[in-house]
């Protein structure tokens, strides 16, 4: 038996992904997004309202960092997505987040979060659809394994549960994508 809970915005996984941009004095400004995701091949969406001075950043500077959310730092992430930048200018510092240019994009690396997927703008829709083309994604070496990838244990990302508003970290592995559906052909 089933259970209906009608049309609600409740999807899982929801990805916790910190939207970083620096203003037109070079300040960054980062927030929360919990809707997004891959939209294409090399690119990267996330649903921004206009309002948020994170989406006026992206749309002056014409690129944006997304950061994953990690279970070391749920205070922070959500932190910046409860308080507006436009209400309060040294959101970054009272979250107690630094930041270092990317090489490749003109926009903010959080240090503290420790995979950064760096993106060139390439359209906002007016229904504020944020679509980024990824130029290059960084990991700090505490996050990499043995075979020098991201290790998703040690990256511990976070999830949004927007059923019990709880940030749930992601767990262990449970199969091996592209191989063990072979096994019913």
């Amino acid at each position: 038996m089933r259970k209906n809970f009608g049309a609600e915005s409740s999807v899982y996984p929801m990805p916790v992904f910190i939207v970083a941009a620096y203003d037109e004095n070079g300040k960054p400004n980062c927030m929360n997004a919990a809707w997004g995701g891959i939209y294409e091949d090399k690119q990267i969406m996330v649903c921004l309202s206009h309002g948020h001075k994170t989406t006026k950043n992206i749309k002056e500077s014409k690129a944006f960092t997304v950061s994953i959310a990690d279970a070391r730092h749920v205070v922070e992430a959500d932190y910046v997505g409860v308080v507006s930048g436009n209400k309060e200018p040294d959101k970054m510092e009272k979250a107690r987040l630094t930041t270092v240019e990317s090489e490749f994009v003109n926009a903010p690396i959080i240090n503290e979060f420790p995979m950064t997927i760096e993106c060139k703008l390439l359209k906002f829709n007016e229904d504020g659809i944020c679509i980024g083309e990824i130029v290059n994604i960084s990991a700090d070496e505490s996050v990499l394994g043995e075979d020098g990838l991201i290790d998703p244990e040690k990256l511990q990302a976070i999830t949004f549960d927007p059923v019990h508003n709880a940030y749930l970290k992601l767990g262990e592995k449970v199969g091996n994508a592209f191989s063990d559906g072979k096994t019913l052909k």
